[in-house]
Parts: structure tokens; sequence; C-alpha cells
């Protein structure tokens, strides 16, 4: 493993989102517990925490907080897994396995929003792996990170997969009283066959649209990033309905429908497990991603107007593609073009 391409020494040219720390920071735990068992995790000193979002991204934000590198949540499609090979990592199972903990997060934040040279900007959060996954359980990072944000009244948004979120209710309600707060849980389908096939690290769609609930009814607003459908196993009119209208029946203040995309290093994991799952699809794979990591205008455009149509009927506001959570828009928004975020 190449820690030395994330060490200060190297210099180089380090990834944006690269957490600098020494070779001999990094301790290797394993833990013989249900939970925990097959899964190794390194322990860092980061020497940084805040990082800032390339500007050719389509992320609608500018900066992002990630106290988690791989993801137990094991999503065979997710766009992160091409960050592990930064570390000389393997971004399939050891994507899911190998997790780099920094565990010294929240202090470094804290440090970084007292800083005269920040200026409270919008901190992201999510965005790469899951914050709530279930290394989370243990290390429990985020009550630090949110009590810093809270206590800098520094707005953030968070996207998850995990109901943890739940643990820290009353630190969210207390930054809500505060500064902007944006929830997001992300719930792609219903569909139990294919979330235990493609998410099978993750909470059961039905109790990620709970914690949606749960959140409501303490009021904090909570959309729903439906993300992603995914082409030929996810986006079956009837999906789509059962979909939308569990999301509606959970409180969600919003939906926003995202089409699978497919980098490099997710593309080859996704493209391997349909081969083996439904190597029927694999030619029609081939030919809608033939341009690239997105699906066609077309396709986003037709999922997007269905969802949309759906939301209203259930009585759901979808957001606008690519507004930032609970940033205000302008005055009078243009009609929007459907974009592809990559958030997950």
């Amino acid at each position: 493993m190449r820690w030395e391409n994330l060490t200060v020494e190297s210099g180089g040219n380090l990834p944006r989102d690269a957490a600098l720390f020494g070779a001999d920071a990094v301790t290797t735990r394993t833990f013989d517990t249900p939970e925990f068992r097959g899964i190794t995790f390194h322990e860092i000193r980061a020497k940084s925490i805040v990082n800032r979002v390339p500007g050719a991204s389509r992320m609608p934000f500018e900066w992002t907080v990630n106290p988690y590198r791989g993801c137990t949540h094991a999503c065979v499609y997710c766009f992160a897994r091409k960050t592990h090979s930064y570390l000389d990592l393997d971004t399939g199972l050891g994507f899911d396995s190998q997790i780099v903990v920094k565990v010294n997060a929240p202090e470094l934040l804290r440090r970084h929003l007292g800083s005269r040279r920040w200026l409270g900007d919008h901190i992201a959060m999510g965005t790469n792996v899951d914050c709530y996954q279930r290394a989370e359980g243990r290390y429990q990072l985020m009550p630090g990170i949110i009590a810093a944000l809270r206590d800098h009244a520094n707005p953030f948004s968070i996207l998850t997969k995990g109901t943890l979120i739940l643990r820290d209710l009353d630190l969210l309600k207390q930054a809500a009283s505060v500064t902007e707060v944006g929830i997001s849980v992300s719930v792609g389908f219903t569909d139990h066959e294919l979330w235990r096939t493609v998410e099978p690290g993750t909470p059961a769609p039905e109790r990620r649209l709970d914690a949606v609930r749960t959140l409501s009814e303490h009021g904090i607003d909570c959309g729903v990033l439906m993300a992603p459908v995914i082409p030929f196993l996810g986006d079956d009119p009837s999906q789509l309905r059962a979909t939308v209208r569990a999301i509606a029946a959970s409180g969600a203040t919003s939906v926003t429908p995202l089409v699978l995309h497919l980098r490099p290093g997710a593309r080859e994991w996704f493209m391997s497990w349909l081969a083996h799952h439904h190597p029927y699809l694999v030619r029609r794979y081939e030919r809608l991603y033939a341009e690239g990591a997105y699906a066609p205008k077309w396709y986003q455009r037709r999922i997007t107007r269905q969802v949309h149509e759906l939301a209203e009927e259930y009585g759901i506001g979808p957001t606008r593609a690519g507004m930032p959570r609970r940033i205000p828009a302008p005055a009078e928004p243009a009609v929007p073009e459907p974009t592809q975020l990559t958030l997950l």
C-alpha cells in the first residue's frame, strides 16, 4: 500500500480531496465483531479535512468534508471507488472492506472554521463516501463535526444512506437553530431484490424512509435524492411510481431523481457485477453508456419528467436538479434542463 502517496513529504500532484498525513501516522485495526468481520480500518491523523471541489465538477457546492475513505455500504455503482486507487488499494472488494478513518477530523474542522481566512461557506458531507456508514458507529466522528459547525454557525448539508444519522438528531436540531442545515437521504428504489444485490451494506430502503419521517417529525426538512435510477433494472414505470409514492408517504420535502452514472473505477466493477447477475443487459449498457460515464440526455430527461410528474401527483415538490440543498434559489428560476450530479 503506497501510503506515501498521501504524505506531506511526497509532494507531486495529490488528489484535491486527499487527506495529507505522515506515513508513520497510520494504525491498522480489525475488530472481531459480526458487523465488522472482514473489514480493516486504517486510522490516520489527517493534515487537512476541508476539501475544495474542483472547478470543473458538477457538484453544486464548493467545499466538502469527508471523514472516511472507502465504504462498507458496498454499493456496486459507487463513483468514489476510483479514489482507493490513490492508495494502491483495490477499487472493488478493497473499497468495501479497507476503510480509511481520519480520526482527528472533528478537531481539524474546528480549527479550520476558527481560522480568520475561512469565510463561512457551505460545507457538504456524504458526497464522496457515506459519513454515516457502519464505521461511524464505532468511531463517532460526526457528533464532533456537527458540533463544530453548530458552534461556528456554519451552513452545511449531509447526504446519506445511513439511518445512524438519527443518533445525532439533537445536534442537528441545535445546528438548524443557528444556521442553514440541509439533509438528504438517498433512496433510488424500493425494490428489495435490487437493493440486496446492488447496495448490500446499506439499511433497507424503508428504514431510510423511516429516518426521513423521523427527521421531518422533529422539524428538520429532509429531501430524498432518488439515486441512482438504474437503467433496465429500476426504471420501469411501476418501480418509479412505487418509489415516489413511498418517498411522499415519508414526509420528504422534495425528491430529486438522478440516473446511474459510471465513472472509471466504478464502471468496471459495476459491469463485472452486471455480467454475473444480468448478462443479457451487458450489451444494452455498452450502447447506453457508449459516450462516457453518463446516460444520454434523452434518457435522463425521460426519467426526470416521469419522476416529476409522479411527485406532483403525490403532492411532493421536486427540487431543481443541481440546486444546493437548503440554499435559497433565485426568485424566478429558469425551467431546468435535467443534469446529472456525481453524488453517489
